[in-house]
């Protein structure tokens, strides 16, 4: 569409500097002492062509716009459309997990160990879907507490870690590609008692 545009603009131009080669020609021409009544009204009918043309043009133009800003509507609408129907094999996999853990056939304890199974390979689906799309958790055990990365629940003696380290995390962090998504809960350790 930009190109069609742009060759109509060009076609305006090329227009515009024939017109203007028309009036140095009737100029002339009158300077001469030619007839004036024939070549003021072709210069009007090409006037009127050339407003006609930008006219359309103007209105194309708006069109195109209008256009435009729909798509860009329905992309921001529906952006995050491919991560849900990602999400959705995740789903499936807690269905199928929770079949297996409430089946009849079977001792508890072999429902119990299929339905750890089939929730720690949800979790492991669910994780590889989040790095597809650049969400990955923040590793935080054993590190220097970062205030920007860590919010602190507890602070607690601890021989084998330093001060201002953290000891245990309640709740892991994730970034979203160079942005934080959420920091990782955290026991930060200060230090032997």
């Amino acid at each position: 569409m930009s190109e069609e545009v742009k060759k109509q603009n060009s076609n305006v131009d090329e227009d515009a500097a024939q017109f203007d080669d028309t009036v140095e020609e009737n100029g002339s021409e009158e300077t001469r002492g030619g007839s004036e009544e024939p070549d003021v009204q072709q210069l009007q009918q090409q006037l009127d062509e050339k407003r006609d043309q930008l006219l359309r043009l103007a209105a194309e133009f708006e069109n195109f716009k209008k256009r435009m800003e729909r798509e860009r509507e329905i992309l921001v609408k529906y952006a995050g459309e491919n991560i849900f129907r990602e999400l959705l094999t995740t789903v499936d996999n807690l269905d199928r997990a929770l079949e297996q853990g409430t089946a009849d056939s079977g001792d508890d304890g072999q429902r119990l160990a299929a339905l750890l199974e089939g929730v720690e390979l949800t979790q492991k689906g669910l994780l590889s879907t989040l790095e597809k799309f650049e969400v990955v958790p923040l590793e935080s055990a054993g590190k220097q507490f970062d205030p920007n990365e860590h919010e602190a629940m507890v602070m607690e003696a601890s021989d084998k870690v330093p001060a201002s380290h953290v000891l245990q995390e309640f709740a892991k962090g994730y970034r979203f590609k160079d942005r934080l998504l959420r920091p990782a809960k955290v026991v930060v350790s200060r230090g032997k008692e």
